[in-house]
């Protein structure tokens, strides 16, 4: 019953850390492999522990920023820049710890162009991006997302000002990026009240969990992120933006690539969604 009990925590674990980074349970595969043999050192037990975990990480590093860009490469997928390059940036570090940070070339083209174009017309701007996709095969999901699984789609940050000093930062308020909704003003449109009203649960989701205390310190820049998302409509190798249709609306955005997600994914309030083509 132990040995059972064993075989389906190991599975377990390496079926999480698949879908967490993709390649997080063959790290952890060959390390309970290199386990094996740190067990026989004639140390204490939990040294060994240390050791065994110390091997994961280790693996996990070389593999993940190693081997896998290589071979993404090859496939036709390459990593976004992991620090601030060419005007881009990640938003927060678990997205390129996890390999949530790939995309194809000609989105990670697409993302230098409009960064320039920003950095131009506002000096001292970056692009901020978040979530974008998986090293590998098409189809392979990219949780919790829906449709960030072939390497053409990005979540980018919105601009923001700091409320005391009324500077423009080029930051994501957010611990993960999401939930920091501009909220829809009096007679504005309202789809997360008519996709709650639908029963669509996982709509407002994270705002619900974000602490308010980054609405106190941060506040929307509409100027800067209504000339984001227009610079990426004008580009021609993107083919679809998705945006809250309040601030569509509010922004005079006009552009049909402009659209509304649907309620079956989740709040655009609180970032874009592009997809290349």
């Amino acid at each position: 019953m132990r040995k059972l009990l064993l075989i389906i925590g190991v599975l377990l674990l390496f079926l999480l850390l698949t879908i967490l980074t993709q390649v997080g349970g063959i790290a952890y595969l060959l390390s309970l492999l290199a386990a094996r043999y740190i067990n026989k050192l004639s140390i204490p037990g939990l040294y060994k522990k240390g050791l065994a975990f110390a091997g994961f990480l280790l693996l996990y590093a070389v593999i993940s920023f190693g081997i896998v860009p290589l071979i993404a490469r090859s496939l036709g997928r390459v990593p976004l820049p992991v620090r601030l390059t060419r005007n881009v940036q990640p938003g927060h570090a678990y997205t390129w710890l996890l390999n949530r940070h790939y995309g194809t070339p000609a989105l990670k083209e697409t993302l230098f162009q409009v960064a320039e174009e920003m950095n131009q017309a506002f000096p001292g701007t970056t692009l901020v991006y978040l979530d974008g996709n998986f090293p590998f095969f098409d189809g392979f999901p990219l949780v919790p997302h829906l449709s960030h699984n072939d390497g053409k789609k990005l979540d980018l940050s919105f601009y923001y000002l700091d409320k005391q000093t009324g500077k423009p930062g080029n930051i994501s308020p957010a611990p993960l990026g999401y939930g920091f909704c501009e909220e829809p003003r009096k007679g504005e449109i309202n789809t997360a009240a008519a996709c709650a009203a639908k029963g669509a649960w996982q709509y407002s989701f994270m705002q619900k969990i974000v602490p308010d205390y980054y609405h106190k310190q941060w506040t929307f820049d509409s100027i800067r992120t209504k000339a984001l998302v227009q610079q990426f409509a004008n580009n021609r190798a993107v083919e679809k933006i998705f945006l809250e249709p309040h601030l569509k609306a509010r922004l005079h955005l006009t552009e049909n690539k402009i659209r509304f997600h649907g309620c079956q994914a989740v709040r655009h309030d609180d970032h874009v969604h592009i997809q290349v083509r």
